[in-house]
């Protein structure tokens, strides 16, 4: 169900942190979970934002919404956060109108993503749109603007080479972990969490490296054996964690937790291992970092990884704005034929009344109805390209009806 509201594209505005201003840490505090996105989109309505949706991922934390100042959002979106509103302004990007709706297309098409062409983030676009959906916030304006964002991204995926290739943060961990090992097949390896994170982890590890030890363990018990059995690895229990962590050489954490789960107290400084984070906030803490024994990564570095399959996307980049532009033009069109549904509609009215007198008064002309609705086609046709006087067309479609020299429509 869409909530009706008069407001439009002058009042679309995104406000958010992503990672090109934002660390780890920072992103980590004003990071949203779905009882947060729940509360945000409830109180809403105090905050005089008529329609949102938030999209919270490990690059980035955005709210999009319609209001008459960003500050709304800002105030809206920090009201749920661990991090301050002064740290927030200090980071934040704000975007209005146009440059709105072009951002929210480069982020579904991958094109703001800290990993060129990463798709994971339509998924977790759609995910953003339904559970405002759910709470009917999203309105025809937010809700047409999103559906051409995502036809938009469609369109890149099957007509360029964006997406293709295999580059992703779980398999940049994959990478990273081959060039600190000297035989990756070998390390007894330990998965924390069994998220989409966690699960594309051990998949791009037994595609690219086969290892003979991979364990997982998760909060949620069933969790892990379901994985486990899938994919044909082993599981352990939740209360077999430290016991895992100092068996195992690479230790992967893909867990959601608001502080480390992984601490100083879980390490020596004479075992060699390898940590990868692929959480936000961070789930290791950032200190073991500085052990001499230790190799860790987080998101951020791993998205620094780079191949060949980034400078073949790079070169799919002018194409890929070709295509955003084109349904940007689109939605332009249908935003201006929105807009003059009021007037339109007038008018078809005022023609109906002035046919109905003129009907009374005169014998009856069939084609009436044709005239009328050729001219309404025009006067349409008219506002689409040019809405900033619409007074003049609606006297210009007035008088091309009662002109009698009029070209009537075969």
């Amino acid at each position: 169900m869409y909530v009706e509201t008069t407001l439009g594209l002058a009042n679309f505005w995104v406000v958010g942190i992503n990672y090109r201003k934002a660390d780890t840490g920072v992103r980590g505090v004003f990071a949203i979970n779905n009882e947060q996105n729940q509360r945000i989109l409830d109180t809403a309505v105090l905050y005089q934002v008529s329609e949102l949706f938030i999209l919270s991922t490990c690059n980035r934390t955005e709210i999009y919404g319609l209001c008459e100042h960003p500050a709304q959002l800002a105030d809206l979106l920090c009201t749920q956060t661990q991090g301050s509103r002064e740290l927030f302004v200090k980071q934040c990007y704000q975007k209005n109108a146009n440059e709105a709706v072009l951002h929210l297309y480069n982020v579904a098409a991958g094109l703001d993503s800290q990993i060129l062409g990463d798709y994971e983030i339509v998924g977790q676009l759609k995910e953003a749109v339904r559970l405002s959906s759910e709470c009917e916030k999203l309105g025809v304006f937010l809700q047409r603007l999103f559906q051409s964002a995502l036809q938009s991204s469609r369109d890149i995926r099957s007509k360029t080479k964006l997406s293709s290739g295999t580059v992703s943060v779980s398999y940049a961990a994959v990478q990273y972990a081959q060039n600190k090992s000297r035989n990756l097949a070998l390390e007894s390896i330990l998965i924390v969490g069994s998220g989409k994170m966690g699960v594309a982890a051990i998949r791009n590890l037994l595609s690219y490296s086969r290892p003979e030890h991979i364990t997982i363990i998760n909060r949620t018990q069933s969790k892990a054996m379901r994985v486990a059995r899938e994919l044909g690895i082993q599981w352990k229990p939740l209360d077999q964690l430290e016991e895992e962590l100092k068996a195992a050489s690479l230790i992967i954490v893909a867990t959601n937790a608001p502080i480390p789960v992984l601490a100083e107290k879980h390490f020596d400084k004479v075992s060699e291992k390898i940590l990868i984070d692929l959480s936000v906030p961070n789930n290791i803490d950032p200190i073991l970092g500085t052990y001499p024994n230790l190799h860790l990564a987080n998101v951020d570095e791993l998205s620094k990884i780079n191949d060949q399959t980034l400078k073949m996307r790079m070169a799919e980049v002018p194409r890929v704005r070709n295509i955003i532009n084109f349904h940007i033009h689109q939605f332009a069109e249908w935003y201006l034929m929105q807009k003059n549904v009021p007037y339109i509609r007038v008018m078809k009215e005022k023609l109906k009344e002035l046919n109905e007198s003129l009907r009374l008064s005169c014998p009856f002309d069939h084609k009436k109805g044709e005239k009328m609705q050729y001219l309404l086609n025009d006067m349409a046709a008219k506002m689409r390209h040019d809405s900033s006087a619409p007074g003049c067309i609606y006297i210009e479609t007035m008088s091309g009806y009662l002109n009698p020299s009029f070209r009537e429509a075969e």
